[in-house]
């Protein structure tokens, strides 16, 4: 396994090198705003993705039809989404030998990959017939089943990223 891994290994070391990623890892000031900021992003994200997710659900916004409220949320779900991207590469940039042994980092990633599916799956099947469903009472068992299954991944993604600075697994 480690000989699978060995190349990956190297791609991150080889950036932690970068004087820019030292530069971001030993500044006083840019490492704790580009945390804050990536936190701020991702609350913005996750709370627009909850929102649609709870209307899927039937829980929330029932009075609005569906393809309304994605309509409402969506640009600003990527605007969010846009931002967590950027700081979180940003932050991985400045310390890649830190996320790099952290199976909390990896986690994180797995589940937003997987986060990624579940969204792609959603909007290439179940929304396809959302003109039947939109304003009916009752919202269809795939579109349910989707947004579930959001709302778990999104909360695992937000538990492992406020995990990967108490990484107890890695050893010293």
């Amino acid at each position: 396994m480690a000989d699978l891994m060995k190349p990956l290994h190297d791609l991150f070391f080889w950036v932690s090198e970068f004087p820019t990623s030292i530069a971001i890892r030993e500044s006083q000031y840019v490492s704790p705003y580009l945390t804050v900021s990536h936190v701020i992003s991702m609350c913005i994200f996750a709370g627009l993705i909850v929102m649609m997710d709870l209307r899927l659900l039937g829980i929330g916004n029932m009075r609005t039809p569906f393809s309304e409220v994605q309509k409402r949320l969506f640009p600003w779900q990527m605007a969010g989404m846009t931002l967590s991207t950027i700081t979180g590469l940003t932050l991985t940039y400045s310390d890649p030998m830190r996320f790099y042994v952290n199976i909390f980092f990896w986690t994180k990633m797995l589940v937003m990959v997987l986060a990624g599916v579940n969204a792609l799956a959603f909007h290439f099947i179940t929304y396809n017939s959302v003109v039947k469903w939109d304003s009916a009472e009752t919202t269809p068992f795939g579109a349910k089943l989707s947004g579930a299954v959001s709302i778990v991944m999104w909360a695992i993604v937000i538990v492992s990223g406020r995990l990967i600075p108490s990484n107890w697994f890695q050893s010293s």
